[in-house]
């Protein structure tokens, strides 16, 4: 088989994994933001491949003619990065309000992307301008940065991450494909020029791995009884009985209450779910089961929220001391800074603490 009828086949490989893996997507959960934010990237990955290979270093025999459509196909293509940190943050920053100077400047790319790309399509004598490559730079320093935000919250809440397979999968699936579409932009935009020797070596390079990577999410999707890698990722557990070895002290909901709760346990600032087991003397891995199944929780600092904002509830609506600053009561409840325990206080009261207190005040009256 020749070079050009493996990179042929690669590509339909690769076109038809992240087809199946969009339908599987949509098909599970298609109400969810991030499986209509998957599929929609995934038809940019194909508008990717299917440009790959209409190229001039492609064989004649298997060049395809796709010269139509050349501006949507770029501005998708382009748009790749900026879907794939909205995807990352739609499944691990759950309940959190996306960063809306990240929106801005995603919407500035495709913005600016599109003049640029359109300009160039129809005036390319203005490509060496000093201007264009300044913008055009600025752009693809901008979609390495967005690329590198999807990893960071990928990474970032790991450790607080209750579900077993959704730890797991962090690092083989979504860390992964935000390592190769970091390469891919970097690669592409910053070290192969279009007509050198080597842009063919490294077209067939790239689409070989989004073929594997490809193929090989299917195959993982379907290991856990999946189609789709939303199901995979967000996939709870059911309770199963734990084998808990003998001599071992019960643990239960009303004694994991008494210390944690009733202790004041959730008010020590900086506390994670290692600090916490050595506390309550468990198995980190008990204690992660524990929290997961029996109480509800799919994320460790979703729990400490709950606990510190009911705290601080009680703090706001007692009408004895309603001078105390909110400041304070936040850094008594474990919050080292005034942002996060806002940002906690009104995703879960849908209120403002000033304005959770104001009302409960005046509720008393």
């Amino acid at each position: 088989m020749s070079n050009s009828q493996l990179l042929f086949s690669a590509q339909l490989i690769a076109i038809l994994s992240v087809l199946l893996l969009a339908a599987g997507y949509l098909k599970t959960d298609a109400k969810a933001a991030s499986a209509r934010i998957f599929s929609i990237m995934a038809l940019f990955v194909v508008f990717y491949l299917l440009d790959g290979m209409s190229g001039d270093h492609i064989d004649p025999q298997f060049r395809l003619e796709i010269s139509g459509w050349q501006l949507l196909r770029q501005i998708g293509i382009n748009s790749i990065p900026g879907l794939f940190m909205l995807y990352c943050f739609s499944i691990f920053q759950e309940q959190q309000k996306f960063p809306l100077l990240l929106a801005a400047a995603f919407a500035l790319q495709v913005i600016l992307d599109s003049a640029l790309l359109g300009l160039l399509i129809y005036s390319p004598e203005i490509e060496s301008s000093a201007t264009v490559v300044f913008l055009s730079t600025s752009m693809d320093i901008l979609m390495l940065f967005f690329v590198a935000s999807a990893i960071y919250w990928t990474v970032k809440g790991w450790r607080a991450d209750l579900v077993d397979d959704r730890r797991v999968l962090r690092w083989f699936i979504i860390g992964t494909q935000g390592a190769l579409i970091f390469a891919v932009v970097f690669v592409e935009n910053f070290l192969l020029q279009e007509n050198s020797s080597s842009y063919a070596f490294g077209q067939a390079v790239i689409v070989t791995a989004i073929a594997v990577l490809a193929l090989g999410m299917v195959l993982v999707a379907m290991r856990f009884e999946f189609i789709s890698l939303s199901s995979v990722i967000r996939k709870v557990a059911e309770l199963a009985e734990e084998t808990v070895p003998e001599n071992t002290k019960p643990f239960d909901i009303e004694s994991f209450n008494t210390n944690f709760r009733d202790g004041l346990l959730y008010r020590e600032a900086g506390l994670t779910i290692s600090m916490l087991a050595k506390k309550l003397n468990l198995p980190e891995y008990r204690l992660r089961a524990f929290i997961h199944k029996q109480l509800g929780f799919r994320n460790f600092n979703a729990m400490l929220h709950e606990y510190r904002i009911e705290d601080a509830s009680g703090a706001l609506a007692d009408k004895d001391k309603p001078g105390v600053p909110v400041l304070t009561i936040a850094l008594s409840v474990g919050y080292q800074s005034i942002t996060p325990f806002n940002n906690a206080f009104r995703q879960i009261k849908g209120v403002t603490p000033s304005e959770f207190r104001k009302r409960s005040i005046q509720a008393q009256k």
